[in-house]
């Protein structure tokens, strides 16, 4: 059975530090009193180095190793979906202006666009990502403006749940 690979990192930097310490000391040694001095330093430089390495290791290898359970817990997805509605309420906006010329075509088709590069990121949680295609789908219609909002408000419910989600 082979070691994780925080274990295997950890143990080839143990190995580097102890070299590193006994040729440390004995450099040392030798400089100040000989061969007999170089060996008792390098020694102990070394044992000094592999005990500091072995007292250490559990908090090393645990911030080596990744923690496959809470990946991107850390707010990532949060912000994705945060951003996401964002996206597609800017682009509601967009469809249905508060007045009849407020926002030009090319406005409505910049944000459109930036609303399904958002919608389409790797790191969108599957419940906000379904939220958002449904958004999407009812703002590209542009008939009815009840349904859009409905429909983004359902997504800001999906993103809600999705950060009360990553809080338990």
């Amino acid at each position: 059975m082979t070691a994780p690979l925080a274990t295997r990192v950890h143990l080839m930097i143990t190995c580097v530090l102890v070299v590193c310490g006994m040729v440390g000391g004995a450099s040392a040694g030798l400089y100040l009193g000989g061969r007999a001095t170089a060996v008792a330093a390098g020694t102990a430089a070394g044992l000094g180095a592999a005990l500091g390495s072995f007292l250490a290791r559990r908090q090393v290898v645990a911030f080596l190793r990744p923690d496959r359970e809470t990946a991107r817990v850390d707010g990532y997805a949060e912000g994705i979906a945060d951003a996401v509605l964002v996206g597609i309420a800017t682009y509601l906006a967009a469809v249905f202006p508060a007045t009849p010329d407020g926002v030009t075509e090319a406005e409505r088709d910049v944000r459109r666009s930036i609303a399904y590069r958002l919608a389409a990121h790797d790191g969108l949680p599957l419940p906000v990502r379904v939220s958002a295609a449904a958004a999407l789908e009812a703002v590209d219609r542009g008939v009815d403006e009840e349904k859009a909002q409905a429909a983004v408000k359902a997504l800001s419910l999906a993103v809600y749940q999705q950060r009360v989600r990553g809080r338990r």
